[in-house]
């Protein structure tokens, strides 16, 4: 295509733009309109994509990272003609694919995006797929903006890409001025912009942005750049081609005020049609074997930390599945995803201590079609929870693992204790969550967790705990375990998981000493929970305790409690016992104890719930 038709098609792009925001009546024309001829010359002569089978394996694959922009997007699509002029008029609207930030619901959109600083380390890990598992010359565009070059997230993918040497990855920064409420951190100042990155061991090339000769050129250079990544940094003019909002600010978020006008200013309503380019023929071998995994066998009794069982179950996973890989943040020793490294090294990614960048490669890992288990500390994981959150609203299906969780670690102290993750994962849209108390269980479920939708997380315990089940045990998802039972004899109920499960057993065992027979529940999974089971303990006990390492507020009680306030049959009394309290250095046993989540707590709490407390 000659340049010429190709500026004829960027004014397209931004008239395109104008008319969708207008319909909206919303939506970011001037972010669109800024970025229109880099859209332009991709689409005409750099994407190479396949619209018609969008998994083909040498698809390149493009990223919009500032996704309110996504009216850009949706006219490229159009000038591709796999967007209607119809479907394209009902932007934003209830029902239209055409959303106000992409997600997946669009076929041809890999990722959701529209939280910024996210594109680039999703980017990130679609590269890290290309180049050392696919093995396919596929090119990983990231389309972003210059006020997401002040997220810390975007400079840990900076980073990573350049140590990995990414020159299968470009990142177009559009360099527009202007924010959302005035000039960004350094404006049109390209040469700021570069000295950080070309710090960090990036290509960079400066270029007009609106010049599609310079853009053709610098998207050429980036492809031809070898052993590491490109970054082409575009000046820009927010609301490009249109007096009235170009370069002004106040003009952010907002359809343009005369829309007519402006359309007519930019040449009018067009129909520009694009053959993008087909992608190579490519293959990518994925052998994935159809035979369970030889998962590790322990003694009834034997002390196994669960984080040691998540281990040698992820590394026997690995081994009859060729698409299940490994990522964690520099604590592979301690999560235990150092026996996967050690089994397939070229299945592993280390990440290190950079967890935004850890859960968004895996999110592009599993984007290009892999199942990938992220793991460290579940206290570190909040870090990247808006990945987390950004994962799910782009129905993206990873596997998150959480260590050190609790008050159980013991003297590492507060700093180092996830308290607080059960909540944040319950609360992630279509989550499920996992808490298992014992190394067969955790095998058992890291095995399960591979063929879920959505976003998954599995809790460790970094002791030891005593094996209760057998190998050949099965643990639904949505199901539990009743450990003690007494038929109708038992006066109330103990609910616990992980490590409170233990405590929960001994606690009982002295209750029936005393005459109190209770039943304990082991709630493994705590989304979903196991309604089922809680109702009829409920029904025949009418006092539910749950215990939980875990702060009070949107854990196992809460769960607990949802499962009841939402009808499933009686509510019975409930008590909650949690960590309240600020902790301290001290022994695995002194937390649980000062917590008052221990067993003594537990026959404490029972007692007093059926007013039956004795004098000692």
């Amino acid at each position: 295509m000659r340049y010429e038709t190709m500026s004829s098609l960027a004014q397209q792009l931004r008239v395109d733009a104008v008319r969708a925001t207008d319909a909206a009546g919303s939506g970011h024309p001037t972010s669109a309109m800024s970025a229109a001829e880099i859209g332009a010359v991709l689409l005409a002569r750099h994407l190479r994509y396949d619209f018609d089978r969008p998994d083909h394996p040498g698809n390149d694959r493009l990223v919009l990272s500032k996704g309110h922009a996504s009216p850009l997007l949706y006219a490229m699509y159009r000038a591709a003609g796999v967007v209607g002029e119809r479907e394209l008029l009902t932007f934003r609207r209830a029902g239209s694919l055409l959303e106000g930030h992409p997600t997946p619901r669009l076929p041809w959109v890999d990722v959701a995006t529209g939280s910024l600083g996210q594109g680039l380390p999703v980017g990130v890990g679609m590269a890290l797929a290309g180049k050392f598992l696919d093995r396919v010359p596929y090119q990983v565009w990231v389309v972003g903006g210059d006020s997401e070059m002040a997220e810390g997230s975007v400079w840990e993918a900076v980073e990573h890409a350049s140590y990995c040497r990414l020159d299968n990855l470009t990142l177009i920064v559009d360099v527009n001025r202007l924010g959302q409420r005035g000039p960004t951190r350094h404006q049109h100042d390209l040469g700021a912009y570069a000295e950080r990155l070309e710090a960090f061991g990036w290509h960079t090339v400066r270029i007009d942005g609106h010049d599609v000769e310079a853009v053709d050129a610098a998207l050429r250079e980036a492809r031809a750049t070898l052993h590491r990544p490109t970054a082409v940094l575009a000046a820009t003019r927010k609301g490009r081609g249109v007096a009235a909002v170009e370069n002004r600010e106040g003009m952010h978020g907002k359809p343009l005020p005369d829309a007519e006008a402006a359309i007519a200013e930019l040449g009018g309503i067009s129909d520009l049609r694009i053959q993008v380019t087909d992608p190579p023929a490519a293959l990518v071998p994925r052998p994935v074997v159809g035979v369970a995994p030889s998962l590790p066998r322990y003694d009834r009794g034997e002390k196994v930390a669960t984080r040691d069982a998540y281990g040698d179950a992820l590394a026997a996973l690995g081994g009859t599945r060729g698409d299940v890989v490994a990522l964690d943040g520099e604590v592979g020793d301690s999560t235990r995803t150092d026996r996967f490294a050690q089994a397939h090294p070229e299945r592993y990614f280390e990440c290190w201590i950079a967890e935004q960048q850890l859960v968004g490669a895996a999110v592009g890992l599993q984007a290009r079609g892999y199942v990938p288990y992220a793991s460290t500390f579940a206290a570190f994981l909040t870090r990247a929870h808006d990945f987390i959150r950004m994962a799910a609203v782009g129905r993206a299906g990873i596997n998150l693992v959480g260590s050190h969780a609790g008050v159980s670690i013991g003297q590492d102290g507060p700093s180092q204790m996830g308290l607080e993750d059960l909540a944040m994962m319950r609360a992630v849209h279509g989550s499920t969550v996992l808490y298992p108390c014992d190394a067969h269980q955790t095998a058992r479920l890291v095995v399960t967790m591979a063929d879920l939708d959505g976003v998954r997380y599995l809790r460790t315990t970094r002791g030891p705990t005593p094996v209760l089940y057998g190998p050949e045990e099965e643990f639904p998802v949505g199901g539990s375990k009743v450990l003690r039972d007494h038929g109708e004899d038992d006066r109330a109920t103990i609910v616990a998981a992980g490590v409170t499960v233990h405590e929960a057993l001994r606690a009982a065992d002295r209750l029936a000493e005393e005459g109190l027979p209770v039943r304990v529940i082991d709630l493994y999974s705590v989304k979903p929970v196991d309604t089922a089971t809680l109702d009829r303990a409920a029904g025949t006990t009418g006092c539910v305790l749950t215990v939980e390492d875990h702060r009070p507020e949107g854990g196992l009680g809460d769960a607990v409690a949802e499962a009841f306030a939402n009808g499933h049959g009686g509510v019975p009394r409930l008590a909650r016992l949690a960590v309240r309290s600020m902790p301290s250095s001290a022994t695995p046993e002194e937390q649980l104890h000062e917590a008052g989540i221990d067993a003594d707590a537990i026959v404490s709490a029972v007692e007093l719930m059926l007013e039956r407390v004795l004098v000692r």
